[in-house]
């Protein structure tokens, strides 16, 4: 571990001015990189007192053993080449992007001779034109049997257009009239491209055009009575609207954006892409985002954007859209293809202006970063926005279902807690409550690192006198003894069952047959929360005498883990699967005891209603909401009705009517 002293550049030594900077590690690995408006100022903020840094911050200075960094004339040019560094030296301490599938795109080969159109993965190749990324291969091969009606390019591998050439002979798709087989000479090689570049100018939305050719064409057929040219012609319209319908309007005004959303927590997020062109979606991405540095959302989205369109830039060749020979306006097309008009993301970039200028120069035209208001474009951020929360879902349960992993993670936390033995039995408690009222905590379970569902416990927090507790440790506390103390009754009830002694405990014999739900004890108690919950949990064991239980706390702002008595928490690395098991344990927690204090507020205030009623308790009460459904199909019901819920009688029915009716409304009589 170095000491950020050792390397500290002399005062005056480093310019106030715009530029890039770069850590490197006793090695002379890059391990940080980063851009500044004044170098002087932003690497000053490395070197004050470890203590007033963030943790993640503390251990890149600690780890790096010297800094140096690059004069650039604008922020512009900081942006720019602060990309091209992260994407050389890819270090470790800054934000991870990784795709969370493979995505196909749509590829037409125009740096062949004769371009071919086919579905690629991967890594871009220069010479190629891209569309997409698309969700399914198989969406791109419906597309394009549809579109090869209209234009016939050619789809086959190489050694099947060589094969064919030789002999003479084309494939199906030639006899067909699918493909204008070239191999066999029956179009030139300009009259191919031309079919290519007509194909391209389709899928990048110019729609309309083709369709008004074709519908042109068809009235000119018909109008000579070639009707058998005119029918086909019909179909090759259809084929094309089809190929349209496939993608929805989703933007009626016609706009080209690319619409962001972000989701996740301190250690890793979602990030979701929609690519609209003319309105449309045109393609979807998405990314598992890595924060291995401290970085807010903001600074996430400028990150993805530099992630996103600096491949564009033409210095990094290959760029999307770009083919081998192509002039300089098809090389402006295919860039402004990739960069759009609007960019519409959840927060704007801490340096907005800058980022629009850097898009600007990509695009060559003014390119407008905004977080959308209002209309047809929120709520479009909003379903982008749904599809980053499933992502990272789907991201936590595929991680959480491979057993190597889920055997590091308990590994990890035998280690990092210095347990006996992996916990294979994991028990979170979490409390819920708005304000101090309807306090409810929740119990869950996890088991070789796998949610039991079927355990999990609900508590209704009552407190010394009934109103509930007075703050989240009291309620804590109480919760923990609660389920410790059944825990202590079960095991006496199964010990003197085992002994042939019967036990006359009223909660034991109401228990069905087989294991008692609270007889087994955890190797490992979570509490969601720091040092004042773990403290509360700890004196309710110690007031039990339970032991054998590890107990630890997960504090929600920087993840840290909190043992009882420590004055100082554990820090698990950010890649810990241990750290991320516990994070889904809390998180499931925090979950079900919500859905339960929501469950519960909104019976209250359901059940309010029928306070008043004379003689009415909060049994009958939810009885008589069961049976109806709801308040207003109760106010609609008769009496005899009211009168047939079991409990209720004649004259409780007519009270009930009474009070659910509205002002100046006669009370019923029957």
């Amino acid at each position: 571990m170095a000491d950020p002293s050792s390397y500290r550049p002399r005062p005056g030594q480093v310019p106030d001015s715009p530029g890039v900077y770069r850590f490197r590690d006793e090695h002379g690995r890059v391990v940080y990189v980063g851009k500044a408006k004044s170098l002087r100022s932003r690497l000053a903020s490395y070197f004050q007192d470890l203590s007033a840094l963030h943790p993640r911050t503390q251990q890149m200075v600690t780890t790096a053993a010297s800094v140096e960094w690059t004069v650039v004339g604008t922020e512009v040019e900081a942006l720019a080449l602060e990309y091209s560094w992260i994407k050389e030296y890819d270090p470790r301490f800054n934000v991870k992007y990784r795709d969370d599938k493979s995505y196909p795109y749509l590829a037409v080969t125009l740096g062949e001779e004769f371009p071919r159109v086919q579905v690629m993965r991967g890594a871009k190749r220069p010479g190629t034109r891209y569309f997409g990324p698309y969700g399914h291969a198989w969406a791109i091969r419906e597309t394009v049997d549809l579109l090869l009606r209209v234009f016939p390019v050619r789809t086959c591998s190489s050694g099947v257009f060589r094969r064919a050439g030789a002999s003479g002979r084309p494939c199906l798709l030639g006899y067909i009239d699918k493909c204008a087989a070239p191999c066999v000479g029956r179009v030139s090689p300009a009259e191919h491209r031309a079919l290519a570049e007509d194909f391209c100018d389709f899928m990048a939305g110019d729609t309309a055009r083709f369709v008004r050719r074709l519908e042109r064409r068809m009235r000119e057929a018909s109008a000579a009575m070639e009707f058998e040219q005119a029918a086909r012609l019909r179909d090759d319209i259809g084929a094309l609207v089809r190929a349209t319908e496939k993608n929805a309007v989703v933007l009626p005004d016609g706009t080209d954006a690319d619409v962001f959303a972000l989701a996740g927590d301190e250690l890793e997020a979602a990030v979701q892409v929609f690519h609209v062109r003319g309105g449309r979606i045109r393609g979807q991405r998405g990314w598992i985002v890595e924060k291995v540095e401290d970085v807010t959302d903001a600074e996430i989205v400028e990150h993805l954007l530099q992630q996103v369109y600096g491949e564009t830039a033409p210095a990094e060749g290959g760029m999307q859209g770009s083919s081998a020979g192509a002039t300089r306006p098809e090389r402006a097309a295919a860039t402004t293809s990739a960069v759009p008009r609007e960019v519409l993301v959840p927060v704007l970039p801490p340096q907005v202006e800058q980022v629009s200028a850097w898009l600007g120069v990509l695009r060559g035209s003014a390119v407008a970063v905004r977080v959308p208001q209002r209309g047809d474009k929120k709520d479009l951020a909003q379903t982008v926005l749904r599809n980053a929360e499933q992502a990272l879902a789907l991201h936590r349960t595929q991680r959480a279902g491979d057993l190597t992993t889920r055997s590091q993670a308990l590994r990890e936390l035998q280690e990092a807690l210095d347990l006996p033995s992996a916990p294979l039995r994991i028990e979170c408690f979490d409390i819920s409550t708005t304000q101090g009222t309807h306090q409810v905590g929740s119990m869950v379970v996890f088991e070789d690192g796998l949610a039991r569902k079927p355990e999990y416990r609900h508590f209704v927090v009552r407190g010394p006198d009934g109103d509930g507790a007075q703050d989240d440790t009291a309620a804590m506390h109480e919760v923990i003894t609660r389920r410790f103390r059944r825990y202590l009754e079960d095991k006496a009830a199964a010990a003197a069952e085992a002994a042939g002694e019967p036990d006359g405990s009223h909660e034991v014999a109401a228990q069905p047959s087989g294991k008692p739900r609270f007889a087994y004890p955890p190797q490992l108690l979570v509490v969601d929360g720091g040092p004042p919950q773990v403290a509360a949990a700890a004196r309710a064991l110690a007031d039990l005498g339970i032991e054998g239980v590890a107990l630890c706390g997960l504090a929600k702002r920087l993840e840290e883990v909190w043992l009882p008595g420590d004055d100082h928490p554990v820090i698990l690395p950010r890649s810990s699967e241990g750290l991320y098991l516990l994070q889904r344990v809390r998180d499931e927690a925090h979950r079900f005891a919500i859905r339960h204090h929501r469950a519960r507020r909104g019976a209250a205030m359901t059940t309010s209603v029928l306070d008043g009623v004379p003689g009415l308790g909060p049994a009958r009460a939810t009885a008589l909401l069961a049976t109806f459904g709801s308040v207003a199909r109760l106010r609609r019901a008769s009496v005899e009705e009211i009168a047939a819920v079991r409990g209720m009688g004649p004259v409780t029915a007519r009270a009930v009517l009474a009070t659910l009716a509205p002002d100046g409304a006669p009370a019923p009589t029957a």
